[in-house]
């Protein structure tokens, strides 16, 4: 058998970090999705670890870069999935996401990509069903009621997430 690039890029995982931002409406709990910039997929906001930065501190960035929201954000990861990440060049890269909880706050009308992507808030089951990710699939689906996602202070204090 012959092994191709693509073989050994998805042997190694690249880690990546995801907000889930969530606000409680008047059904119940929402999360907020926005699309990909390449294909206009439903997806929740996410970027690459950077080394020295802590994964609650790289959720809260992607969420407001991406999303143009503001939170408390859980130190501890909610959930981790794997997924096979499209490159340029039809090239794949395996990758692990840490899913972080954000309870939003503060709902920008102007943030960095605005214009890249779209947002909007979805009950939980419909997140999960116009995502095409099956592993945050699965993290959607298992969202019972959110709760309070008590931020980590400047010095990294614990966050407490309240998922039932």
């Amino acid at each position: 058998m012959t092994r191709t690039k693509n073989d050994k890029a998805l042997k190694r995982r690249a880690r990546q970090v995801a907000a889930l931002p969530v606000r409680v409406g008047a059904a119940g709990p929402e999360v907020l999705l926005v699309t990909s910039r390449d294909t206009g997929r439903w997806i929740a906001p996410k970027g690459w670890q950077q080394r020295g930065v802590t994964g609650a501190d790289m959720a809260a960035r992607e969420a407001y870069e991406e999303a143009g929201v503001r939170g408390a954000v859980a130190a501890e990861p909610l959930a981790t999935y794997q997924y096979a990440k499209r490159l340029k060049g039809e090239r794949l890269r395996a990758c692990e996401v840490d899913v972080h909880l954000l309870q939003v706050e503060e709902e920008l009308a102007d943030w960095p990509e605005r214009q890249q992507r779209q947002r909007r808030w979805f009950t939980p089951d419909a997140a999960a069903s116009a995502t095409g990710e099956p592993g945050l699939v699965e993290v959607l689906r298992s969202l019972g009621g959110v709760g309070d996602a008590r931020a980590h202070g400047p010095h990294g204090a614990s966050a407490v997430t309240g998922l039932d």
